[in-house]
């Protein structure tokens, strides 16, 4: 039996993730026949208590990844992350409706080698997302490790149907 829960309007701010997305990354680029084939599509999960993100790139040096987001204990969220090469992290997530980070600055599930963060932005008509991934030794000073965008290809259901 489901339980009925109230909607946390943290959660309703992730609608416009849903839906399927062609990704196009700086660092792996794709020749030409296979970039319609790269993937990442958003979906509820678990009744609408998670957004699940799930990515597949048909090229051997860019990880297919599923990713869990959730909220936490504060006004934020939290992504769980897996990829193919076996890694799992944590990463503390804000959203405010067009502006999405992503930030990891302590060991988790594995070693903190790196800082990492995801700056992205949602264009003004939500079809497009332009972002970056930064890396930095210590936290303070950040360098580009590779840009990130996202175009929509097809919306997805909501929480709602």
């Amino acid at each position: 039996m489901k339980r009925e829960r109230e909607r946390d309007e943290r959660l309703d701010r992730l609608e416009i993730f849903l839906g399927e997305w062609r990704p196009e990354a700086s660092a792996f680029p794709l020749p030409p026949e296979l970039a319609d084939s790269a993937r990442t599509t958003f979906e509820w999960t678990l009744d609408g208590a998670f957004l699940l993100q799930q990515a597949f790139v048909p090229v051997p040096e860019a990880p297919n990844g599923l990713c869990v987001i959730g909220l936490n204990a504060g006004d934020g969220y939290t992504q769980h992350y897996f990829d193919s090469r076996g890694i799992a992290r944590l990463y503390a997530m804000t959203f405010d409706g067009r502006e999405w980070t992503l930030e990891r600055h302590a060991p988790d599930f594995s070693p903190l080698d790196f800082h990492q963060r995801w700056l992205g932005t949602f264009s003004a008509d939500g079809n497009t997302i332009e972002g970056r991934w930064e890396t930095s030794p210590d936290g303070r000073d950040w360098e580009l490790d590779f840009e990130l965008t996202y175009h929509r290809v097809r919306p997805g259901a909501t929480r709602d149907g």
